[in-house]
């Protein structure tokens, strides 16, 4: 029970990682002035705001065809 415990758990963090990258290359690729900024600057929220975003019209898309 405990090595399905712990693969459950890491199965759970490696798709939220795999989302999270994907969300940021798609930003990189349809909004790159919002990346380029938020690298050069180093301030990161403008980068979050906008995968957060990115994220939730997905999540809406997703129910809205369930």
């Amino acid at each position: 029970m405990r090595n399905e415990v712990g693969l459950s758990l890491f199965g759970a963090i490696a798709f939220l990682v795999i989302v999270l990258a994907l969300a940021t290359v798609w930003l990189f690729i349809t909004s790159p002035v919002t990346v380029v900024t938020a690298v050069s600057e180093g301030e990161i929220s403008p980068l979050v705001r906008d995968i957060a975003d990115l994220l939730l019209r997905a999540l809406e898309g997703l129910l809205k065809y369930l």
